[in-house]
């Protein structure tokens, strides 16, 4: 885990004291200290326990996003709320957020090495919560401000993969079957291929996804536009009836388990790919050519009109995928 690194030096900027907390703090997070950590007096955790609360209460009351993001934000300000606590910020409540508290927050995690995209999840997480509690103005709209670097988005290279039959044939559950070849056909996440209602979603020339089965909670349409993809539509529906493809006896996190078992259990790996793939098919069909990432033409060498017709396809692709900005299919795609 990211927060169990060994703790680097850290940078000359902070003060004394802060960071000799923060090296405290370091040391507290490994594994070999957890194990030797015994339990404190509870009245020295009252305090903290309150903002560990009201957060969570927080979250509850502001279902943003989905449930993977409501979840991973809980998560994510609880650990904030502990963090602050061994860094000695005592008696906060939810609504005492102040600069100094992200800048130690901040500065804390920058020490750990914790990759750019943990970074960029944490701080809008943050923002999240000042937002909440009518403090939007206190953090930098822009990362840079916290001189965190800007993602890689864009390698060149495909991380694109196929349903090998052969495999999909080695997954006995019928469920996880189902969500694996509505990945590769339709592009869908493995939440949405899980929680979808296919007779709900079925509109004849298009599938579409309802926001509480979607990242980021944003309902979207995808073209149903070949013979396969009509096949397993009714295939599915006749399946599932106006159920989902999480069973009836399971929640959706057993479901995802049992989907990720099976998967292992195939040889099958990095299921992601199959969005990749989808993506390249789709700017394939749409522009007569192969993307950068399979070996086309880059943006540099394409000719004005080849250039316009790539932006268009290119939005196109990533209203499909759910996405709201073009930048992100260069990820699938290439630049």
């Amino acid at each position: 885990m990211d927060d169990e690194r060994e703790p680097k030096p850290l940078a000359g900027s902070l003060s004394d004291s802060l960071a000799a907390q923060i090296e405290a703090l370091l040391k507290t997070v490994t594994p070999k200290a957890r194990a030797k950590r015994r339990p404190g007096k509870k009245s020295k955790g009252k305090r903290m326990r309150k903002l560990n609360y009201e957060l969570r209460q927080l979250c509850l009351r502001n279902r943003d996003g989905s449930f993977a993001t409501q979840a991973d934000r809980q998560r994510c300000l609880d650990l904030c709320a502990k963090q602050l606590n061994a860094l000695g910020f005592k008696h906060m409540s939810v609504s005492s957020l102040k600069q100094k508290h992200i800048d130690a927050l901040v500065a804390l995690w920058m020490s750990q090495g914790l990759s750019t995209g943990t970074l960029k999840n944490r701080l809008a997480h943050l923002r999240w919560w000042a937002e909440k509690t009518g403090k939007a103005n206190l953090m930098a709209r822009s990362n840079d401000a916290y001189g965190i670097p800007d993602r890689v988005y864009v390698t060149n290279v495909s991380k694109a993969k196929d349903l090998v039959p052969e495999q999909l044939a080695r997954v006995s559950d019928p469920c996880s079957r189902y969500s694996l070849r509505l990945e590769a056909e339709f592009g869908l996440r493995l939440e949405e291929s899980q929680k979808i209602r296919m007779a709900w979603a079925d509109r004849g020339d298009r599938l579409v996804l309802k926001d509480s089965w979607t990242k980021g909670g944003r309902e979207r349409e995808i073209p149903i536009l070949t013979a396969e993809q009509r096949a397993l539509v009714d295939e599915i529906k006749a399946f599932a009836g106006k159920g989902s493809l999480i069973p009836a006896d399971m929640t959706y996190k057993q479901q995802r388990e049992r989907f990720k078992s099976q998967c292992r259990a195939a040889g099958i790996h990095g299921v992601h790919g199959h969005r990749h793939q989808y993506a390249q098919r789709r700017y394939r069909e749409k522009t007569g050519w192969d993307c950068p990432c399979c070996g086309g033409p880059k943006s540099k060498d394409l000719t004005p009109a080849q250039k316009a017709l790539d932006r268009e396809v290119r939005l196109l692709i990533s209203r499909e995928m759910g996405h709201g900005r073009e930048q992100v299919v260069a990820v699938y795609l290439g630049r």
